[in-house]
């Protein structure tokens, strides 16, 4: 296995809209959502795993979770964990990891990945991001994943990269905003889209010359605590330096604005388990359509709903067609499918209407 392959697994999101299992106290990427055994991390660490050394695994969460990624991945050592000490979105957090493996090795090739996406054929993961290594090894290009739409969605950003391109990996024309159903529609007509995966690869080299030519105070912001970094100084530094960096995403702050990017159109399917609808979709059903996790379920005159409880539950539902059925402790959720996309803003109706109780 190549030592200089290393990954940054991007784990300090909340996942609000799988409220009511995930939480701010325990996010969805810490649950078995998928009820097989296996919580989202604990999957993705292991596919990566295949490909990257384990101790060059990376895990970039905030303060509240460094605990939770200890007790889920135990074999990982403290300085694998790299705690953010405020919200600062996806740029600070992936220039404070990327300057880290840069002091440890210059010649790293990175993997920057979500630790909570579904990913089923797992070899052809591992080919698409070997050929990603492959490609940035000797160019000074920064990749990214993108993932062949199957429908208009408009829950995703896309990449529109060069329509007549022969080549496997193709050149990145422009990033698109989340699109209305019409402006989907046409994107996927053209056939030139992609989703945007949130994948990256790049060496560490690379991406330090985009950080330079993009977000030079942000960089210049870290680079004054350089010395520090990998020591016991590095902590006192990041509490001081961190919470001052821009708050902006990885894909404004240095994607979109690059010359030198590229896709590569994945071969693997791919769900970014975003919704309980999301889910629905990867689960097995019945016949009558109803995916169910865990319970232990008796469906009558019921179609098309998703039914999440703890382990061996007894659930018995009659009458009810294209529902969301989460029950999680001391929370129920019965919402309409088709709906899902409010279950983020009644978890805000929620907690005002009870922040006294």
């Amino acid at each position: 296995m190549n030592k200089n392959y290393y990954a940054i697994l991007m784990a300090g999101g909340i996942g609000s809209r799988f409220w009511p299992v995930s939480t701010a106290e325990l996010p969805k990427q810490f649950h078995d959502i998928l009820g097989t055994g296996e919580t989202l991390i604990q999957k993705t660490f292991n596919r990566l795993s295949a490909i990257i050394p384990s101790e060059n695994i990376y895990i970039l969460t905030n303060n509240e979770y460094g605990s939770l990624v200890k007790e889920q991945l135990p074999t990982v050592k403290d300085e694998q964990v790299i705690l953010e000490p405020a919200m600062r979105n996806t740029a600070p957090c992936i220039l404070y990891a990327s300057l880290k493996i840069k002091k440890e090795n210059p010649d790293a090739m990175l993997v920057v990945a979500p630790s909570d996406h579904w990913i089923e054929d797992e070899a052809s993961f591992i080919k698409d991001i070997q050929l990603c290594f492959d490609t940035c090894q000797n160019n000074d290009v920064l990749m990214t994943l993108g993932i062949k739409p199957t429908f208009p969605n408009t829950g995703y950003g896309y990449i529109q990269h060069k329509k007549d391109a022969t080549e496997v990996v193709k050149k990145v024309e422009r990033f698109c905003e989340k699109p209305d159903y019409k402006t989907a529609k046409k994107f996927i007509k053209q056939g030139n889209f992609l989703w945007n995966a949130g994948i990256f690869v790049w060496s560490v080299q690379s991406v330090l010359n985009a950080f330079e030519k993009y977000q030079t105070a942000m960089l210049n912001q870290f680079l004054s605590g350089f010395e520090s970094l990998n020591t016991d100084e590095e902590k006192e530094f990041i509490a001081e330096t961190y919470p001052e960096a821009e708050n902006i995403s990885i894909d404004y702050a240095i994607m979109e604005p690059s010359k030198n990017i590229y896709v590569l159109p994945a071969s693997f399917d791919w769900n970014d388990l975003g919704t309980w609808g999301a889910l629905y979709n990867e689960l097995p059903k019945d016949e009558n359509k109803n995916a169910v996790v865990n319970a232990k379920a008796l469906l009558e005159n019921s179609k098309g709903n998703i039914i999440h409880t703890t382990k061996g539950k007894t659930v018995v539902v009659g009458g009810l067609k294209n529902y969301i059925v989460i029950d999680e402790k001391d929370k129920l959720l019965i919402y309409p499918k088709k709906k899902e996309q409010e279950i983020k803003d009644l978890l805000k109706k929620l907690n005002n209407k009870f922040a006294d109780s």
